[in-house]
């Protein structure tokens, strides 16, 4: 038996839908009442889950507190902490007392850091460098579990995904394609970043291998589809996907940052013009892991749900 949390989220609604599909028995979490789920009340350090972990073998702990652009929190480490490491350390002690074999914790590879340096790809290996409080209350939850892992024998899987896109996927994602769809000409020829991506149908995937592979125990795995793209690369295979050619003018990228910080988007300009690849050789190669969905699937069945919505 699997215990999903966070099962109404993006990812945990691909999850178990997932779960469904392959027939296997799975205990969905829900904060309130639905059918078909069981409901929790508030996660936090107090929530009990004996009920919830009755006869569980594997939990995968999607539930967090996600990054948000306009943070209204007045400490927002302690609120991020209060979801990200106090609950997740709860659920994790009481999980080992029920006999759960593995732990399987959806992270987020902020706990490496914002940015790589042309030509670099972030390790698992790499020292943890997060810049901002979500990725210090992610990188703080795994260093518990890995803890708990070393007092109580339950395995961890450490898994951090890069920008995570799909069917119903929202924010910056979903206001980029609504873009690409558009004709008019995009002014990112010149730019030569690379960003590392991946589908929700491949981080679910990788996620179910994790938790029945031998060798996953007690890892960190940096996933993605394995092919980083360029902003403009991104924007002409979603065009693409809408039925539309992409046009590119080539400005050079300092101009465009320059226009940016006089406009009071320095960071905007950073999500879309700087890098951020993963290396996922050591994923590969102790898993066998290989992506069942290519980026152009991907894509496509992310702007064919977004298309859907909309009608």
């Amino acid at each position: 038996m699997i215990l999903v949390t966070g099962a109404t989220g993006f990812v945990g609604q691909a999850l178990c839908a997932e779960l469904s599909r392959r027939r296997m028995d799975y205990r969905p979490i829900s904060r309130t009442s639905r059918p078909g789920f069981v409901a929790t009340g508030a996660m936090d350090g107090h929530t009990d889950w004996s009920d919830a972990l009755a006869g569980v073998d594997v939990v995968m702990h999607l539930a967090a507190r996600v990054h948000v652009m306009n943070e209204s929190a007045t400490d927002p480490l302690a609120a991020f902490r209060a979801v990200n490491v106090d609950a997740t350390v709860n659920l994790a002690r009481q999980a080992a007392r029920a006999g759960v074999k593995r732990f399987i914790f959806l992270s987020s590879i902020k706990v490496n850091g914002e940015e790589t340096a042309a030509g670099k790809s972030f390790r698992a290996s790499d020292v943890p460098h997060p810049e901002d409080a979500y990725g210090r209350s992610k990188l703080e939850a795994e260093e518990a579990l890995f803890a708990i892992s070393a007092e109580t024998g339950m395995e961890v899987v450490i898994i951090r995904p890069p920008l995570v896109y799909g069917p119903g996927v929202k924010a910056n994602f979903a206001s980029l394609m609504t873009w690409a769809a558009r004709p008019f000409p995009w002014p990112f020829g010149a730019v030569r970043n690379r960003r590392s991506l991946i589908f929700v149908g491949n981080l679910v995937d990788f996620m179910l291998l994790s938790a029945r592979h031998p060798a996953a125990g007690n890892r960190v795995f940096l996933v993605s589809d394995g092919e980083d793209l360029s902003i403009g690369q991104l924007i002409a295979k979603l065009s693409l996907a809408a039925g539309r050619k992409a046009w590119m003018l080539p400005v050079p990228p300092a101009l465009l940052e320059g226009l940016a910080a006089l406009l009071g988007r320095r960071a905007a300009a950073q999500r879309l013009l700087g890098s951020l690849q993963v290396d996922i050789g050591e994923t590969r190669a102790v898993t066998g892991w290989s992506r069942p969905y290519s980026i152009e699937e991907g894509l496509a069945a992310t702007v064919a749900g977004a298309g859907a919505k909309a009608h």
